[in-house]
């Protein structure tokens, strides 16, 4: 099972940037394709982002395209997520897992606030 563990969250103003960082362990992470997902405020739980294995694959929900890039570095079991052009409703704790989820891997996440 995948053990992961989500830093780089913080907090900016509206327009900045962030860059996230999730690192992997506990089997082979080049093997899973990867993704983001957050929770804002009184929220569900929503997809962002998705990497497949190579990394030569990307998809991404509507609210963050052309603003965030999803990236992997299987050398560093490493999934990344460059966040450009913050908007205040990006605030949320942001979380990686495996693409479909492993629901035993699910870390603490990263809490990302954007004040106006």
């Amino acid at each position: 099972q995948v053990q992961l563990v989500e830093s780089g969250g913080g907090l900016v103003q509206a327009g900045g940037s962030l860059r996230l960082s999730c690192t992997a362990s506990g089997r082979t992470f080049s093997s899973s394709p990867m993704a983001w997902f957050r929770q804002g405020p009184g929220k569900e739980r929503e997809f962002v982002a998705r990497i497949s294995r190579s990394g030569g694959t990307r998809y991404y929900v509507d609210s963050v395209k052309g603003r965030f890039t999803i990236s992997r570095d299987n050398a560093k079991n490493t999934v990344y997520l460059q966040m450009n052009s913050l908007k205040v409703e990006d605030t949320a704790v942001y979380y990686c897992n495996t693409d479909p989820p492993n629901v035993g891997s699910w870390g603490l996440g990263t809490q990302v606030t954007v004040s106006s």
